[in-house]
C-alpha cells in the first residue's frame, strides 16, 4: 500500500471489532481523514494512548480502499491531559472538536485554515491568549466565529447583512447573517448592546487586547448571539455546546 505522512488532531474514535478503532482526524495537508488503527485497544498497544481525542500527532498512514490505516504515530502534544482537570475547558474543547468535524465534511479535501484554527484554539485553551487569560467560553466564541467564517459563513457586525448599508446598526439576525438595518430587520431580531457588537468584532478578528475589560453581561450576550448564529447555519447545530458553562 502507498503511504503518506501528515500531522493531525484526533477528533473522535469508534470501536471496530475486538481490538481496533476507527480514528477520525483533521490533518494538516489532507483534510479530514478516517483511518483504522489496528490493535490499539489492547493493553500491549504501542500507540493506543496517542490516538485519543485532543491528541496532536505526527503519523504515517497507508492508503486503503475505503479507510486508510495508521502505521506509525508520534505525539506532538496531548491537549486532553490538561483539559481533563478543568471541566469547563474540557466541554469547550469538545465543542471545538465537534465544530471542526462538522465544518470539514468532505474527506481528503485540504482544510489547512481549519486545521490551524483548531490547533491554535486548543493551545489557547491550555496556555491562554496572547494578551493573557480569558474565560474559556470567550475562547470558544472566537473559535466558532472564525471557523464559521473560513467555512463560508462569515458574520457581519458592521454593514447590514441583507443590503450592505453601512452601520452601525442596532439589530442582529442569525438567519440574515449578522447585523441588519431598520429596513431589512426581520421580526424577532435581537437588539444587542453596542459593546456586544464591539466584542464580537474583536473575537472574529482575534483582537484579544480589545477583550480585556469586558463586562460579564456583555460576554453573556455575545455568547448567546454566537450560539444562535452557529446553530442556525450549521446543520443540526452542535450537541456539545449545550454543556458549555457560560460566564455567570
Amino acid at each position: 500500500m502507498p503511504t503518506y505522512r501528515d500531522q493531525a488532531v484526533v477528533l473522535r474514535t469508534h470501536k471496530l471489532g475486538e481490538a481496533d478503532r476507527i480514528i477520525t482526524m483533521l490533518t494538516r495537508a489532507h483534510g479530514k481523514v478516517r483511518a483504522v488503527a489496528r490493535g490499539v485497544r489492547r493493553t500491549s498497544s504501542k500507540f493506543g494512548a496517542r490516538l485519543e481525542p485532543f491528541s496532536h500527532v505526527d503519523l504515517q498512514l497507508a492508503t486503503g480502499r475505503s479507510l486508510d490505516y495508521v502505521n506509525q504515530v508520534e505525539s506532538i502534544h496531548h491537549y486532553g491531559a490538561s483539559l481533563a482537570a478543568d471541566y469547563p475547558a474540557w466541554t469547550v474543547g469538545e465543542a471545538m472538536l465537534e465544530t471542526a468535524d462538522k465544518l470539514v465534511f468532505e474527506e481528503k479535501q485540504p482544510a489547512l485554515q481549519q486545521y490551524r484554527l483548531l490547533v491554535g484554539a486548543l493551545a489557547t485553551l491550555e496556555r491562554g491568549t496572547s494578551d493573557g487569560p480569558r474565560p474559556v467560553s470567550m475562547v470558544l466564541d472566537s473559535y466558532l466565529l472564525r471557523s464559521m467564517s473560513v467555512a463560508g459563513y462569515a458574520p457581519t457586525f458592521t454593514e447590514c447583512a441583507s443590503c450592505g448599508a453601512a452601520g452601525p446598526h442596532t439589530a442582529f439576525s442569525p438567519a440574515a447573517g449578522g447585523v441588519v438595518c431598520r429596513f431589512c430587520r426581520p421580526p424577532a431580531s435581537a437588539h444587542p448592546q453596542p459593546e456586544t457588537l464591539e466584542l464580537l468584532t474583536a473575537l472574529l478578528v482575534g483582537d484579544w487586547p480589545a477583550t480585556s475589560a469586558v463586562e460579564s453581561r456583555v460576554q453573556r450576550e455575545a455568547s448567546g448571539l454566537t450560539t444562535a448564529f452557529v446553530n442556525w447555519h450549521m446543520e443540526r447545530g452542535l450537541r456539545s455546546i449545550a454543556l458549555v458553562e457560560r460566564q455567570a
